[in-house]
C-alpha cells in the first residue's frame, strides 16, 4: 500500500522533473518557438480582417440636379453672433448669385431659390462670424432667371479611380483621405459626366487599386466595370509635394482614362499650408470635371468596346463562309482521291460526293466551362482560346477565381461532344460531364 501512494506520487510530480532535467537551451527553443507559433496566428488572422475591416469608406452624397456654388468666403460682424451668421449667409447668398451673373432681385427672392447652404468651413467670434460657405440653388425656381443652356448629353457611367501619391505610396480606398473625400462630398449632379463613385468601404479597397490603373486585361476590368454597373473608367491623379513642415503643398494633377490609362491633361495648384489642402482638393474637384467635360465634348471619353467581351463571338455570316470554305477543302480532297483511284481510266465518274450536312448553327446550346486559372496571364489565354474555337459564338465568364478555378458559359452551334473535340483540337485537355466541360493546358 505504502509503494503504491508513493508510486502515485512519483506519477504525479514525474512531468514536472523530467521538465526540470530537460536542457535550458531546449526549453528555451521551445518556448521561443510556440510564441513566435502564436504570433504568427495572431499577425495572419489580423492581416486578414484588416485588409477590408476599418474606417476607410467615405459615404457618396446624393447626386442632384441643383445649381451648386461653393468656396464662398464671407467676414461680417452682427450686435450678436447670431446676427452676424445670418448677415453671413446672406452675403454668400448675393455673392454666390453674382458669380452665376444672375440679374438683380430682392433679397427676399434669392431666399426662396435656395436649397440648402453648405458650411465648408467657419469661424465664430463674439459678434463676428467668418466662414467658407456654399450655397445651393433650386434649378427650377432659379432656371428662368439664369435661363436654360438647353438639354445636353450626359457621358455613359463612368467608374471613377481617385489616386492619391503622397510620401511615395498611391492610395485609393486602402485608407481615408482627403482626395478620395472630395470626390465623395462633390456635388456632381450638374454635370455632363455620370460618375460611378465607389464608397471605398467593404471589398472596393481590395478590387479597386492603383495597380488596377495599369492593368491592360479587358477581361478584368470588364468583370470590374460590369460590378459596378460602369461602361468606362477615369483616373484622377493627385500628388502631394511637400516643400516642408507646415509650409506649402504642392499638388500636381493628373487626368487620365480607359483600360489603357491614356493621359488627358495636367494641372497644378498650391497651398499654403497643410490645413489648406482639402480647399485645395475641392478646386481640384472642379478643375477634373472641367477637363473630363472638354474630353467629353471632343468624343475622347466614348465607352471602349474592347471592354464589352460578353458578346464577342463569331458572327453568323462569317461562320457560313467558314463552314463554305471547309466544305470546299472537303470537295476538293474527295475529287482528288477519286481521281487517284481511277487507274486512269477515261470517262470513269467519280461517286458524287454528298452535300455537306448543315451545322448546328441555327440551334446553338449554352454550356458551362469550367477552366483552371492559376494566374490572370492564363485566365486572359483560355478565355481568348476558346472563343477562337470555331463554333463558338459566345463566351462570357461568370466566375473568377484566380489560382483556383473560373467558370464560363459558352454558347456553341453543336452538342457537348463536339465541343469537348474541337477544344481538344486547339490543345485543350478535357474533362466531360454532366452538360459541362472541364479544361486546362
Amino acid at each position: 500500500m505504502e509503494s503504491h501512494v508513493a508510486f502515485g506520487k512519483r506519477l504525479a510530480v514525474f512531468p514536472m522533473a523530467l521538465i526540470a532535467h530537460l536542457p535550458t537551451r531546449i526549453l528555451i527553443a521551445g518556448l521561443a518557438l510556440l510564441a513566435a507559433l502564436g504570433v504568427g496566428i495572431a499577425v495572419m488572422t489580423s492581416t486578414l480582417f484588416g485588409q477590408v475591416e476599418g474606417e476607410r469608406g467615405i459615404p457618396v452624397v446624393t447626386a442632384s440636379r441643383d445649381i451648386d456654388v461653393s468656396g464662398i468666403e464671407v467676414d461680417v460682424t452682427g450686435d450678436t453672433a447670431a446676427d452676424a451668421r445670418e448677415a453671413g449667409y446672406l452675403e454668400a447668398l448675393r455673392k454666390a448669385w453674382e458669380k452665376l451673373d444672375g440679374p438683380n432681385i430682392s433679397d427676399g427672392q434669392l431666399q426662396s431659390m435656395v436649397s440648402a447652404i453648405v458650411v465648408e468651413r467657419e469661424r465664430l467670434g463674439g459678434r463676428r462670424y467668418v466662414a467658407t460657405l456654399g450655397v445651393i440653388f433650386d434649378r427650377q425656381r432659379a432656371g428662368r432667371y439664369l435661363g436654360g443652356s438647353g438639354a445636353q448629353a450626359r457621358s455613359a457611367p463612368m467608374l471613377l479611380v481617385p489616386v492619391l501619391m503622397t510620401g511615395g505610396t498611391a492610395l485609393v480606398y486602402e485608407q481615408r483621405n482627403d482626395w478620395q473625400r472630395a470626390w465623395a462630398e462633390y456635388q456632381s449632379g450638374s454635370s455632363r459626366i455620370d460618375y460611378v463613385r465607389p464608397s471605398g468601404a467593404g471589398g472596393d479597397s481590395l478590387l479597386i487599386t492603383y495597380g488596377q490603373t495599369s492593368r491592360r486585361s479587358r477581361a478584368w476590368w470588364s468583370n470590374i466595370l460590369d460590378q459596378f454597373g460602369a461602361a468606362d473608367v477615369l483616373v484622377p491623379i493627385a500628388r502631394l509635394d511637400y516643400q516642408y513642415p507646415g509650409g506649402p503643398v504642392q499638388g500636381t494633377f493628373t487626368a487620365r482614362y480607359g483600360p489603357d490609362n491614356r493621359y488627358l491633361d495636367r494641372f497644378t495648384l498650391t497651398a499654403p499650408n497643410p490645413e489648406a489642402v482639402p480647399d485645395m482638393m475641392r478646386q481640384a474637384v472642379n478643375r477634373f470635371d472641367d477637363v473630363f467635360e472638354a474630353a467629353l465634348a471632343e468624343g475622347k471619353l466614348r465607352p471602349d468596346p474592347t471592354l464589352n467581351q460578353r458578346n464577342i463571338g463569331v458572327s453568323p455570316e462569317l461562320q457560313r463562309l467558314i463552314e463554305a470554305g471547309r466544305a470546299a477543302q472537303a470537295q476538293d480532297r474527295a475529287a482528288a482521291a477519286a481521281a487517284a483511284g481511277s487507274e486512269g481510266e477515261e470517262g470513269a465518274e467519280t461517286a458524287p460526293t454528298p452535300a455537306p450536312t448543315p451545322t448546328e448553327a441555327a440551334t446553338s446550346a449554352t454550356f458551362v466551362v469550367q477552366f483552371v486559372t492559376p494566374d490572370a496571364g492564363s485566365f486572359d489565354a483560355t478565355l481568348s482560346g476558346v472563343r477562337a474555337t470555331p463554333g463558338v459564338r459566345a463566351a462570357a465568364p461568370s466566375s473568377v477565381g484566380i489560382g483556383g478555378t473560373s467558370v464560363m458559359q459558352v454558347s456553341y452551334s453543336g452538342s457537348l461532344e463536339q465541343l469537348a473535340g474541337a477544344l481538344r483540337a486547339r490543345g485543350f485537355t478535357v474533362t466531360q460531364g454532366s452538360n459541362a466541360l472541364r479544361i486546362s493546358r
